[in-house]
């Protein structure tokens, strides 16, 4: 977390959280949900105008990368100062990037080791890692599929629905709030 963030909240410690302003895709990419995007449902499943826009400056990004965590509820947020924005999920918190040579790291750039795959009814795949659970980014599928092929990793059966309660995360906080 930045300085910058750690002195915020020292100073406003009592600002109310922000639900469903921000979501993260299949892709690692970033996007701001506002009114009218969230009037036209949820972030996943709800379409590309659910989604919101698409954020492009670098700044933000990284802004956004270095200060993403979880809660102990398993919900992922921004920490933007001192407030805390919590994070829609299209799929998993983290998304895993592979390269050729089957070493991989997340959409924040943090390098981890690979532990376990799961294989899901519609044919995605997800890492477990020393530092999380996500989901492999679908352009490096090839690469996923030869650490399987040549026998690197291995992998087991999943239902994409048990996944957040089994790997402890929660897909939309925004639903978790209003329950």
């Amino acid at each position: 977390m930045d300085d910058i963030v750690r002195q915020a909240l020292a100073k406003w410690p009592n600002v109310p959280a922000c639900y469903g302003w921000l979501g993260l895709d299949a892709r690692g990419n970033w996007y701001l949900r506002d009114d009218r995007a969230q009037a036209l449902g949820p972030f996943a499943g709800g379409g590309a105008a659910s989604k919101g826009d698409e954020l492009k400056h670098e700044g933000l990004i990284e802004f956004i990368r270095r200060n993403y965590e979880s809660d102990a509820r398993g919900q992922w947020y921004f920490q933007n100062g001192p407030q805390c924005v919590y994070v829609e999920l299209e799929a998993t918190p983290l998304i895993w990037r592979v390269n050729a040579d089957f070493s991989v790291h997340d959409h924040l750039g943090r390098v981890a080791r690979w532990q376990a795959c799961q294989l899901d009814e519609a044919g995605r795949l997800y890492l477990q890692t020393d530092t999380g659970f996500g989901l492999v980014h679908s352009m490096d599928m090839g690469h996923a599929a030869d650490a399987i092929e040549q026998g690197l990793w291995s992998v087991q059966e999943a239902q994409a629905a048990g996944l957040p309660a089994r790997f402890g995360y929660v897909m939309s906080p925004q639903l978790q709030q209003m329950k």
